[in-house]
């Protein structure tokens, strides 16, 4: 039991102590290793399933083609249909005859300026007709102008002189477009019967109140709904597609922002301050890479894609259940060329971007942490002896 012994047992304390802590859990980190990630693993049964892609220039081009587009959710790119009427809109009718003495129009000469007799003004009713006399109820909800027309024409023509009817709209109370929200006149206007773009209709509002780089429209037609940054109205015209009558518009304001974790210059949640950016910029305005602590090759952009988009990635769609996949990026910027990569591939909001430790540090930790543990063990042993010792002395003490 003398220092042999103490040898041995700081050996096997060292060695329980590297055995405990093999384990990644048991040592602190900023989150998982590159490794881990990497491996597509579950941590325990509850994990969420991921796919990993490994960013190259196909995986680029894949993403390009597949930005927030309003095309993706309005593939139409032709311009709106004509007008049609509706419940509630006022319209007028004038009907003309070839010669005077039939229905509408007096043998007497010089008693009316024309052929013609225009009707008041009237509704569309709840049952979408008009009325018009001798002719009865005519349809006209869902109608353009023309064709309310030819139907009266084909209703009078058995008893009138070749007759002709011209009807318009007076007051358009449907087929009408709404911008409202963050803009400096919110409105609900008519639709134009030569078709507008998203940008126009915003335009007819006064435009949005403030600054581009952090407003969105949103469009909603039909039931369906699509977002967009203003900018991509702006810099990507195929952005700018028709708005149709009902749509609304909603313009809003709200900071694109990502996070940033893991071993960056800085953590935490960071404004875009720009309508959109690189990958390769969000790593720069998180502080760069730190050098003491990252692993280049394990800088992740997490990322939920369509699965229409996950498919095209060369990802096992049936792995999945849901619409929405989740998917981590990898990029590797041990080579230089994913420098290029990267700032090709655009963040998008609330995006997260995660840089791993390197391996190096893991095992630091892990030496430090045995160090501790053999210190710990080996100070009261080291506190015997010196007292044992002290004692010796003062026995052997004449």
């Amino acid at each position: 039991m003398g220092i042999e012994f103490k040898t041995k047992f700081l050996a096997g304390v060292a060695l329980c102590a590297m055995i405990a802590l093999a384990g990644c859990s048991a040592l602190p980190t900023s989150g998982p290793s590159g490794q881990a990630v990497k491996s597509e693993a579950p941590v325990d049964e509850n994990s969420l399933p991921y796919a990993l892609v490994r960013v190259n220039s196909d995986v680029v081009s894949v993403l390009a083609r597949n930005t927030g587009r309003l095309t993706v959710t309005y593939p139409d790119r032709q311009p709106p249909r004509e007008i049609r009427f509706g419940v509630g809109d006022v319209v007028s009718v004038t009907i003309f005859e070839a010669a005077a003495g039939g229905l509408f129009i007096p043998a007497e000469a010089g008693v009316r300026p024309g052929n013609f007799i225009a009707l008041p003004n009237q509704t569309v009713d709840h049952n979408g007709n008009i009325s018009v006399p001798y002719a009865g109820a005519v349809r006209a909800q869902g109608r353009t102008p023309a064709e309310v027309q030819q139907a009266i024409a084909d209703a009078l023509k058995n008893r009138a002189i070749e007759p002709q009817a011209v009807v318009a709209l007076i007051d358009q109370r449907t087929s009408l477009i709404s911008v409202l929200g963050e803009v400096n006149n919110p409105v609900r206007y008519p639709a134009n019967a030569a078709g507008e773009h998203l940008l126009d209709a915003i335009t007819r509002a006064g435009g949005p109140k403030g600054q581009g780089f952090d407003t969105w429209v949103m469009l909603e037609r039909n039931g369906k709904q699509a977002t967009v940054p203003f900018g991509a109205l702006v810099y990507e015209p195929s952005n700018n597609i028709w708005v149709h009558p009902n749509d609304t518009v909603y313009v809003y304001r709200e900071p694109q922002t990502f996070v940033a974790f893991g071993a960056t210059g800085q953590q935490g949640q960071f404004n875009f301050d720009a309508w959109r950016i690189s990958v390769a910029e969000a790593v720069g305005k998180a502080g760069g890479l730190n050098d003491t602590l990252a692993d280049p090759g394990a800088i992740f952009l997490y990322r939920g894609e369509r699965r229409e988009v996950a498919a095209m990635l060369g990802i096992d769609v049936s792995r999945f259940t849901t619409p929405i996949i989740p998917i981590v990026y990898n990029f590797n910027m041990r080579d230089p060329s994913t420098y290029f990569l990267a700032t090709r591939v655009l963040i998008r909001n609330k995006d997260v971007l995660y840089t791993s430790n390197a391996p190096a540090v893991e095992s630091a930790k892990l030496m430090t942490y045995i160090r501790l543990v053999t210190a710990t063990v080996n100070d009261p042993i080291v506190a015997a002896y010196n007292a044992a010792a002290l004692r010796n002395l003062v026995v052997t003490a004449p």
